[in-house]
């Protein structure tokens, strides 16, 4: 199955954006699609073999999960690579455009439940969030 690609352009320098994507005391701020969602917590050990553990929820309580992923490669302020539970891989690139302007791009292996258009959407929509946020700092 092909893998799907999302990309954003952040107006911030690449160890900035690196930070508030990595650092939990920001993930926790910014990892969600909608509004009506939140993230509670967050883990983040960022070396190879290392786990990233985020809680998702909505903020009524009705659905909720934990999103893992184990890396298998990390390049401070270049990439990320994890594998998720189901096997399934996600690389994040960070591309910097100027001193203060970094490309996120995002290519993952979608999961075979849900319309990929749908997925491709609600991971944008993470990326938008995190663009948001980081942009605000």
């Amino acid at each position: 199955m092909n893998k799907l690609t999302i990309t954003t352009e952040i107006n911030k320098p690449i160890n900035e954006v690196w930070n508030a994507f990595n650092n939990p005391e920001h993930i926790v701020k910014w990892n969600f699609a909608h509004e009506s969602w939140e993230c509670p917590s967050a883990k983040n050990d960022l070396r190879v073999g290392g786990k990233l553990e985020v809680r998702m929820q909505a903020k009524d309580g009705s659905f909720g999960f934990d999103f893992v992923g184990n890396y298998d490669e990390v390049k401070e302020n270049q990439l990320i690579q994890y594998h998720m539970e189901d096997g399934r891989q996600v690389e994040v690139t960070f591309e910097k455009l100027s001193d203060d302007k970094t490309k996120v791009t995002e290519n993952f292996d979608p999961e075979n439940q849900n319309p990929l258009e749908m997925q491709q959407q609600g991971w944008q929509a993470i990326l938008d969030n995190f663009k948001s946020y980081s942009e605000s700092l």
